[in-house]
């Protein structure tokens, strides 16, 4: 197996050096084979979020410091060279959703949302910013806040939905034209902070707030219109300062995994019901430092450690909990994990 690693380097005070790649020495499961850190394929200034055109060997980085995206192809074993220049788009992009025709960047610096067309090659052309979003508490008598978009998650077809955790905002957006066109807003706490999320095969859209370690479960009724149905904290155990990062989702669908950072540890959350129902299962050491992201992976939990600069493997026992880290790698500051097909 072949993983990307996204990372920070010195101009966001990191270690790495662009694109790297890391492999597992068995096809099927990184418990039984070791990791090994192959070094940079491509040089870039801090790619903290990596994502693979979905059918071209092309991947697409956001480079966070520059507050630019910047396209790579792979042009033989292990290389990857930069298809055309990078392309501004917003303070600090964080996250981008790679389609066939064009990708959705969120900007964590501005809250800009902002779709990039392609060209046939996969090469990034033209770009248009998405509606702004609206502070929800405006007019309050509280300090002023900042929109910070973090993700992209497609809900359904033609229909995007991005986290806002600035202004505590899932918001769903009408794609396929020029510009995305915003349809609905659902307001979550204020204050929890809405990062990352995912869809999962009931239907369900499962939110994890990095500010106040919650999991939220939305769902969209007969009509289309979504609508927050659920939510727990990530457990007992958290701490008075920690964030939450990542989200995953198990194979089958009935565990999710959420990183915490500052404890540094991996929240198991149980789905049952028809996928509305979430609770805390277990909350287990994540063998890194600051994990900032991570991939469920065959037999194992993948976590990369941002302060700590390595990717720990955490084996899954029976249950789907994963326990203590059997391996570490040396990574520099890594930020995302892409698995390659």
């Amino acid at each position: 197996m072949r993983f990307l690693v996204g990372g920070y380097t010195a101009d966001m005070e990191g270690t790495a050096e662009g694109i790297g790649l890391l492999t597992a020495g068995d096809a099927d499961s990184t418990t039984g084979g070791a990791l090994s850190w192959r070094g940079i394929l491509a040089s870039a200034p801090s790619p903290s979020w990596v994502a693979k055109h979905p059918t071209l060997d092309v991947v697409y980085a956001t480079l966070e410091g520059s507050g630019a995206v910047q396209a790579f192809q792979e042009r033989g074993p292990d290389q990857w060279d930069a298809l055309g220049q990078p392309t501004p788009v917003g303070a600090a992009p964080c996250h981008i959703l790679a389609g066939r025709e064009r990708l959705f960047v969120a900007c964590w610096g501005d809250g800009q949302v902002v779709q990039l067309e392609l060209d046939t090659d996969g090469g990034i052309r033209g770009s248009a910013t998405a509606d702004a979003a609206s502070d929800p508490y405006a007019g309050f008598d509280q300090e002023p806040r900042v929109s910070h978009a973090h993700q992209s998650i497609v809900v359904s077809p033609g229909v995007v939905a991005t986290t806002d955790m600035g202004f505590d905002l899932v918001r769903f957006w009408q794609t396929g034209s020029r510009a995305p066109r915003l349809v609905q807003e659902v307001t979550l706490p204020r204050g929890s902070g809405p990062r990352h999320g995912i869809l999962h095969p009931s239907g369900h859209l499962y939110i994890v707030a990095e500010l106040s370690c919650e999991l939220f479960v939305l769902a969209p009724d007969d009509t289309g219109t979504w609508h927050l149905v659920g939510g727990t904290p990530l457990g007992t155990g958290t701490l008075d300062g920690d964030t939450a990062a990542e989200l995953a989702r198990s194979a089958d669908g009935t565990l999710l995994y959420a990183g915490v950072r500052g404890s540094n540890t991996i929240a198991v959350m149980r789905v049952t019901g028809d996928g509305e129902t979430v609770s805390p299962l277990a909350l287990v050491e994540a063998g890194v430092d600051w994990p900032r992201h991570h991939l469920v992976v065959g037999d194992g939990l993948l976590v990369a450690g941002q302060r700590s600069s390595d990717v720990a493997v955490l084996p899954f026992d029976a249950r789907g909990i994963p326990g203590r880290a059997r391996t570490r790698t040396e990574v520099p500051s890594p930020t995302c994990l892409l698995r390659l097909p």
